[in-house]
């Protein structure tokens, strides 16, 4: 088990170094810039498209805007917003948040090109039905040619979205504050109650990933919204208690950024690597599950879903990351615990919030992790229809059930270095065919915004 954890962590690692940093960081920031910040010029605009003001139920697609953008934050908005800042806080210190700030802001741009190009180059399945996806970008954008890159995605994205990290941090969570506090189980020999709360989590699990995008769509609508409430709401109760050590900690924050005494004796760029590897744990900008959400979506408007789109890193990791990160350093428990992931944020919560707060934590980390759970099967579906076929596909939820259950028995080294790894693969397809298409894009939202000029007064 140790050298599959030592290889985990080397392949990880390799996979992302520098290279991989300049495509992704470097990516983001040509986007912004090449698309004259439309981000932030339209954000209004995106509003009232996430609104249903545009919404047309003769369009292609298979759910609206709205369920489109909660379907994929229920897998972003997730473990990543909890148990990851945790983890980057533990591997780069305070100054991981300030690089987490820094991917997502570039992050939104480009989740407007994926996204847009989702819908701009949607293929068809094996039956014929409109699908939108990383791989169907680049074999209808780039052409047959590319093909082996739509493969490399495909297969990445078999594994990328597996729901072990998931699985692992709720097992950890309600084991930690539930059951060994309690006495159900022992603190030294939990196997077989992390191996029953993996059942049970495989159990309602499967009660909504068999019933398709639809259901989980419908889903992820409902539990998003509140979650999103709920957990903010718990964590501004936490930082109020603190509230005159906020400036000194984001000081400490942009500090620490480019100093990075606590990583690697001052490597700053293995702290932004740290950053931006939690970063895009947390919303996923320009790893492709974005674009295999959102080409899901009913509209004939490619720029429409990107505007959409582009709004989740803002929610997810410039929202609900910063503010579990000012929980955990308010707190002062990342200096005073040798715990990690979600229980060092738990302790957070059971420091400033004692008797309750760790259980408010674990309604959260229900809610947070169970959403991701369903709206990860329907990835890694996509990606097994795309290379087999529709029919053959549906064998792929027998075995994501499965790897819920292995996910609540594994090491948490050995899950985040496995997802790590298969994120930096799925990246690469990614934005190669978004950079490629980008002008397509552009050209689109030249056309796009002029006649909405022309045709909405209120624009």
């Amino acid at each position: 088990m140790e050298s599959l954890n030592n290889f985990l962590a080397a392949f990880s690692s390799y996979a992302w170094g520098m290279p991989l940093l300049i495509l992704l960081l470097g990516g983001g920031i040509f986007f912004m810039f090449y698309s004259r910040f439309i981000p932030f010029r339209y954000f209004g605009h995106a509003i009232k498209v996430l609104q249903g003001k545009y919404d047309d139920p003769d369009d292609p697609g298979d759910i609206n805007h709205f369920q489109a953008l909660m379907s994929h934050m229920a897998s972003t908005v997730g473990m990543g917003n909890i148990s990851g800042v945790a983890v980057a806080i533990v591997m780069g210190g305070p100054g991981a948040l300030f690089w987490m700030w820094v991917s997502a802001f570039f992050g939104m741009a480009t989740k407007f090109f994926t996204c847009s190009l989702s819908i701009m180059y949607r293929g068809k399945d094996s039956n014929g039905d409109i699908q939108g996806g990383p791989m169907y970008v680049v074999e209808e954008g780039l052409g047959k040619a590319w093909k082996p890159l739509a493969y490399l995605f495909a297969i990445a994205g078999l594994f990328g979205p597996l729901p072990i990290f998931q699985s692992n941090q709720l097992t950890q969570v309600v084991r930690d504050i539930v059951l060994v506090p309690n006495g159900i189980v022992d603190a030294n020999n939990h196997f077989w109650g992390d191996l029953i709360l993996g059942l049970v989590l495989a159990g309602l699990v499967s009660l909504v990933i068999f019933g398709g995008i639809k259901r989980i769509g419908s889903v992820a609508s409902r539990m998003v919204p509140f979650m999103v409430i709920v957990y903010c709401i718990s964590v501004l109760l936490i930082i109020g208690q603190h509230f005159e050590t906020i400036p000194s900690i984001f000081a400490m924050i942009i500090e620490d950024a480019f100093t990075a005494d606590s990583v690697m004796g001052g490597a700053v760029g293995a702290l932004i690597i740290v950053g931006v590897r939690r970063a895009a744990f947390s919303n996923e900008a320009g790893i492709g599950t974005e674009s295999l959400a959102h080409g899901a979506a009913k509209t004939k408007e490619p720029i429409r879903e990107g505007l959409v789109g582009m709004m989740g890193p803002a929610i997810d990791t410039l929202l609900v990351c910063t503010m579990t990160g000012l929980a955990i350093l308010s707190t002062g428990v990342w200096q005073s615990s040798e715990s990690n992931g979600v229980t060092l944020t738990a302790q957070a919560f059971d420091f400033a919030l004692p008797g309750w707060g760790t259980y408010l934590l674990v309604l959260s980390v229900l809610t947070f992790a169970m959403s991701s759970l369903f709206t990860y099967s329907y990835y890694g579906g996509k990606c097994l229809s795309y290379m087999i076929g529709v029919e053959k596909a549906r064998y792929f939820n027998y075995f994501y059930v499965v790897t819920v259950i292995f996910g609540a028995i594994a090491s948490i080294d050995a899950v985040v270095n496995f997802i790590d790894g298969m994120y930096a693969l799925m990246a690469i397809p990614t934005m190669v065919s978004a950079l490629i298409l980008s002008p397509k894009v552009m050209a689109a939202a030249k056309d796009y915004f002029a006649r909405m000029k022309a045709q909405d007064a209120s624009f």
